[in-house]
Protein backbone atom coordinates (compact mmCIF):
# COMPACT_ATOMS: atom_id res chain seq x y z
CA UNK A 1 0.00 0.00 0.00
CA UNK A 2 1.38 3.41 -0.98
CA UNK A 3 1.77 6.43 1.31
CA UNK A 4 -1.15 8.11 -0.41
CA UNK A 5 -3.34 5.07 0.20
CA UNK A 6 -2.31 4.97 3.87
CA UNK A 7 -3.23 8.65 4.28
CA UNK A 8 -6.58 8.04 2.61
CA UNK A 9 -7.17 5.13 4.98
CA UNK A 10 -6.41 7.39 7.94
CA UNK A 11 -8.88 10.00 6.71
CA UNK A 12 -11.50 7.32 6.18
CA UNK A 13 -11.05 6.05 9.74
CA UNK A 14 -12.30 9.44 10.98
CA UNK A 15 -15.12 9.67 8.43
CA UNK A 16 -16.37 6.19 9.38
CA UNK A 17 -15.78 6.68 13.15
CA UNK A 18 -13.48 3.63 13.26
CA UNK A 19 -12.49 4.18 16.87
CA UNK A 20 -11.56 0.52 17.38
CA UNK A 21 -9.08 0.25 14.50
CA UNK A 22 -7.63 3.75 14.19
CA UNK A 23 -4.65 2.87 16.40
CA UNK A 24 -3.72 -0.04 14.15
CA UNK A 25 -4.10 2.12 11.03
CA UNK A 26 -1.74 4.71 12.54
CA UNK A 27 0.77 2.00 13.46
CA UNK A 28 0.78 0.83 9.86
CA UNK A 29 1.43 4.38 8.66
CA UNK A 30 4.27 4.88 11.14
CA UNK A 31 5.76 1.53 10.12
CA UNK A 32 6.22 2.63 6.50
CA UNK A 33 7.83 5.89 7.58
CA UNK A 34 4.99 8.45 7.45
CA UNK A 35 5.74 11.16 10.01
CA UNK A 36 3.33 11.80 12.90
CA UNK A 37 2.79 15.36 11.67
CA UNK A 38 1.88 14.16 8.18
CA UNK A 39 -0.42 11.51 9.66
CA UNK A 40 -2.29 14.35 11.35
CA UNK A 41 -2.30 17.00 8.63
CA UNK A 42 -2.65 14.84 5.51
CA UNK A 43 -4.59 11.97 7.03
CA UNK A 44 -6.65 12.51 10.16
CA UNK A 45 -7.29 16.23 9.59
CA UNK A 46 -8.47 15.53 6.04
CA UNK A 47 -11.02 13.15 7.54
CA UNK A 48 -12.21 15.85 9.94
CA UNK A 49 -12.56 18.23 6.98
CA UNK A 50 -14.84 15.72 5.26
CA UNK A 51 -16.87 15.29 8.44
CA UNK A 52 -17.25 19.07 8.69
CA UNK A 53 -18.37 19.33 5.08
CA UNK A 54 -20.93 16.58 5.55
CA UNK A 55 -22.22 18.34 8.66
CA UNK A 56 -22.60 21.60 6.74
CA UNK A 57 -24.39 19.75 3.94
CA UNK A 58 -26.85 18.12 6.34
CA UNK A 59 -25.46 14.63 5.77
CA UNK A 60 -24.02 14.35 9.29
CA UNK A 61 -25.53 15.62 12.53
CA UNK A 62 -24.34 16.21 16.10
CA UNK A 63 -24.00 12.47 16.97
CA UNK A 64 -21.71 11.99 13.95
CA UNK A 65 -19.61 15.00 15.00
CA UNK A 66 -19.25 13.52 18.47
CA UNK A 67 -18.23 10.10 17.11
CA UNK A 68 -15.71 11.64 14.73
CA UNK A 69 -14.32 13.68 17.62
CA UNK A 70 -13.96 10.57 19.78
CA UNK A 71 -12.13 8.76 16.98
CA UNK A 72 -9.80 11.74 16.55
CA UNK A 73 -9.21 11.85 20.30
CA UNK A 74 -8.27 8.16 20.35
CA UNK A 75 -5.88 8.73 17.45
CA UNK A 76 -4.22 11.72 19.08
CA UNK A 77 -3.79 9.98 22.44
CA UNK A 78 -1.87 7.25 20.65
CA UNK A 79 0.22 9.73 18.64
CA UNK A 80 1.19 12.03 21.52
CA UNK A 81 4.45 10.25 22.46
CA UNK A 82 5.60 10.38 18.85
CA UNK A 83 4.61 14.03 18.42
CA UNK A 84 6.45 15.26 21.50
CA UNK A 85 9.70 13.73 20.35
CA UNK A 86 9.97 16.05 17.34
CA UNK A 87 10.21 19.72 16.40
CA UNK A 88 12.11 20.64 19.57
CA UNK A 89 13.64 23.71 17.89
CA UNK A 90 10.45 25.78 18.18
CA UNK A 91 9.68 27.06 21.67
CA UNK A 92 6.85 29.21 22.99
CA UNK A 93 3.64 29.31 24.99
CA UNK A 94 0.08 29.45 23.66
CA UNK A 95 -3.22 29.70 25.53
CA UNK A 96 -6.28 28.42 23.66
CA UNK A 97 -9.97 27.88 24.28
CA UNK A 98 -13.49 28.09 22.88
CA UNK A 99 -15.15 31.30 24.05
CA UNK A 100 -18.01 31.55 26.53
CA UNK A 101 -21.37 30.40 25.17
CA UNK A 102 -19.86 27.93 22.69
CA UNK A 103 -19.14 24.27 23.48
CA UNK A 104 -17.71 23.15 20.13
CA UNK A 105 -14.21 21.76 20.41
CA UNK A 106 -13.31 19.69 17.34
CA UNK A 107 -11.54 22.52 15.51
CA UNK A 108 -9.90 23.73 18.71
CA UNK A 109 -8.63 20.26 19.51
CA UNK A 110 -7.05 19.99 16.07
CA UNK A 111 -5.24 23.29 16.61
CA UNK A 112 -4.01 22.08 20.02
CA UNK A 113 -2.68 18.94 18.38
CA UNK A 114 -0.88 20.82 15.61
CA UNK A 115 0.59 23.38 18.01
CA UNK A 116 1.90 20.58 20.22
CA UNK A 117 3.31 18.82 17.19
CA UNK A 118 5.14 22.05 16.32
CA UNK A 119 6.87 21.94 19.71
CA UNK A 120 4.89 24.66 21.49
CA UNK A 121 3.72 24.57 25.09
CA UNK A 122 -0.09 24.69 24.89
CA UNK A 123 -2.56 25.52 27.66
CA UNK A 124 -6.01 24.33 26.59
CA UNK A 125 -8.77 25.91 28.69
CA UNK A 126 -11.50 23.83 27.03
CA UNK A 127 -14.88 25.17 25.96
CA UNK A 128 -17.34 27.82 27.21
CA UNK A 129 -14.43 29.82 28.65
CA UNK A 130 -15.19 33.23 30.24
CA UNK A 131 -13.07 36.22 29.24
CA UNK A 132 -11.62 36.55 32.74
CA UNK A 133 -10.27 33.01 32.62
CA UNK A 134 -8.39 33.73 29.39
CA UNK A 135 -6.89 36.84 30.97
CA UNK A 136 -5.85 34.97 34.11
CA UNK A 137 -4.16 32.18 32.14
CA UNK A 138 -2.27 34.58 29.88
CA UNK A 139 -1.01 36.41 32.97
CA UNK A 140 -0.09 33.19 34.76
CA UNK A 141 1.77 31.58 31.85
CA UNK A 142 3.08 34.76 30.19
CA UNK A 143 2.00 33.21 26.89
CA UNK A 144 2.77 35.28 23.81
CA UNK A 145 -0.19 33.99 21.77
CA UNK A 146 -3.87 33.55 22.66
CA UNK A 147 -6.06 31.48 20.32
CA UNK A 148 -9.84 31.96 20.46
CA UNK A 149 -12.23 29.53 18.79
CA UNK A 150 -15.95 29.77 18.02
CA UNK A 151 -18.38 27.90 15.81
CA UNK A 152 -21.55 29.84 16.62
CA UNK A 153 -22.18 33.22 15.01
CA UNK A 154 -23.67 34.44 18.28
CA UNK A 155 -20.40 33.95 20.15
CA UNK A 156 -18.18 36.06 17.87
CA UNK A 157 -19.02 39.04 20.09
CA UNK A 158 -17.52 37.14 23.00
CA UNK A 159 -14.18 37.10 21.21
CA UNK A 160 -14.28 40.90 21.20
CA UNK A 161 -15.12 40.79 24.92
CA UNK A 162 -11.98 38.75 25.56
CA UNK A 163 -9.84 41.26 23.67
CA UNK A 164 -11.41 44.13 25.63
CA UNK A 165 -10.73 42.24 28.87
CA UNK A 166 -7.06 41.94 27.88
CA UNK A 167 -6.97 45.71 27.38
CA UNK A 168 -8.55 46.38 30.77
CA UNK A 169 -5.98 44.09 32.38
CA UNK A 170 -3.17 46.04 30.71
CA UNK A 171 -1.73 43.04 28.82
CA UNK A 172 -3.20 43.43 25.33
CA UNK A 173 0.14 44.61 23.94
CA UNK A 174 1.91 41.56 25.38
CA UNK A 175 -0.08 38.87 23.59
CA UNK A 176 -1.07 38.22 19.97
CA UNK A 177 -4.72 37.20 19.56
CA UNK A 178 -5.51 34.64 16.87
CA UNK A 179 -9.14 33.85 16.05
CA UNK A 180 -10.69 31.03 14.07
CA UNK A 181 -13.99 29.33 13.39
CA UNK A 182 -16.77 29.02 10.84
CA UNK A 183 -18.49 32.40 11.44
CA UNK A 184 -15.29 34.41 11.02
CA UNK A 185 -13.38 35.99 8.16
CA UNK A 186 -10.52 38.47 7.92
CA UNK A 187 -12.81 41.50 8.01
CA UNK A 188 -14.62 40.34 11.15
CA UNK A 189 -11.31 39.48 12.78
CA UNK A 190 -10.02 43.00 12.17
CA UNK A 191 -13.27 44.52 13.39
CA UNK A 192 -13.13 42.75 16.74
CA UNK A 193 -9.48 43.68 17.21
CA UNK A 194 -7.72 40.35 16.59
CA UNK A 195 -4.15 40.19 15.27
CA UNK A 196 -4.61 37.18 13.02
CA UNK A 197 -7.38 35.13 11.41
CA UNK A 198 -6.98 31.58 10.11
CA UNK A 199 -9.64 29.70 8.16
CA UNK A 200 -8.71 26.18 9.32
CA UNK A 201 -6.61 24.35 11.89
CA UNK A 202 -3.64 23.52 9.66
CA UNK A 203 -3.40 27.09 8.34
CA UNK A 204 -3.89 28.44 11.87
CA UNK A 205 -0.82 26.64 13.18
CA UNK A 206 1.30 27.37 10.12
CA UNK A 207 0.58 31.09 10.41
CA UNK A 208 1.15 31.16 14.17
CA UNK A 209 4.48 29.35 14.00
CA UNK A 210 5.80 31.26 11.00
CA UNK A 211 4.74 34.68 12.25
CA UNK A 212 5.36 34.48 15.99
CA UNK A 213 7.79 31.67 16.78
CA UNK A 214 10.35 31.45 13.98
CA UNK A 215 13.81 32.78 14.83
Amino acid sequence: MSEEQHLAKLANSIVEFDVHNVKQIIQEALHIGISPYKIITDGLAKGMDIVGQRYENGEYFLPELVMAGETMKRAMNFLKPFIKSGNSSIKGKVVIGTVEGDIHNIGKNLVVTFLTAAGLEVYDLGVDVPAEKFVEKVKETEASVLCLSALLTTTVTEMKNVIEALKRAGIRNKVKVVVGGAPLNEEIARRIGADLYARDAAQDVSLIVDRYFRD
